[in-house]
């Protein structure tokens, strides 16, 4: 399925590769080199370079693991998506504490991926991160709904208008945000916007709270 959506983009994605790890390096490599619709742009041993070089070559999706000398990947991630938000990041770690998690998410990455994923999961996350949605590795996600509050009386004030309960429908069925644009004929950056009132309305710090938030308050069947 990701990879089909990929593959529909007539230019290859660029993406630029932050990892210090020469066999992920490697590895990475050897995916995109099996992937046409995926073209490696760079690749950086550390954050700090990796910084500049995003800023420089600008990438569709960069792939950034967390555990980088000296700057690490969380950082690393804030300071590209503080200077060009326009460009998508893939969080790579080996790590699934919940403290890390929630520092990843809240950097401003699209995506959390754990290494050693399956091929379908990495191009899940990179097929996330270019059109803004987001994903989260299977076996972190429980960490974060865990985290969304049980009581729903603070919605009770909440209103959401028609436009955004339409997009909230989609969202909920997991579709991305170019998806939900062109089911409903608007543009892209309409629906980003639409995206972050619901958020900042379901007090939903990602999609994922979003969807949970919205299933348990019954917004949406």
């Amino acid at each position: 399925m990701f990879s089909s959506a990929l593959s529909q983009h007539l230019t290859p994605l660029n993406i630029l590769v932050v990892e210090d790890d020469p066999v992920m390096q490697l590895g990475i490599q050897q995916v995109l080199r099996d992937y046409s619709c995926l073209s490696l742009l760079g690749m950086a041993k550390d954050g700090a370079t990796g910084v500049k070089m995003a800023l420089e070559l600008k990438p569709d999706v960069v792939l950034m693991d967390i555990g980088l000398p000296k700057l690490d990947g969380i950082e690393a991630t804030r300071r590209i998506k503080a200077k060009s938000p326009e460009v998508g990041v893939v969080l790579l770690t080996c790590h699934q504490k919940q403290a890390q998690v929630r520092a990843a998410l809240g950097s401003g990455a699209e995506a959390y991926c754990i290494k050693g994923a399956k091929v379908e999961q990495l191009l899940s996350a990179i097929a996330a991160a270019r059109d803004g949605a987001l994903y989260l590795d299977p076996k972190v996600a429980g960490m974060v709904v865990e985290e969304i509050p049980q009581s729903m009386e603070y919605l009770k004030n909440v209103k959401l208008s028609e436009r955004e309960l339409q997009v909230l429908k989609l969202l909920v069925e997991g579709k991305r945000n170019a998806e939900i644009a062109a089911d409903l004929y608007l543009s892209p950056h309409t629906v980003k916007t639409h995206v972050r009132n619901i958020m900042d309305k379901l007090v939903a710090s990602d999609r994922v709270g979003v969807a949970v938030t919205a299933l348990r308050a019954g917004l949406v069947n």
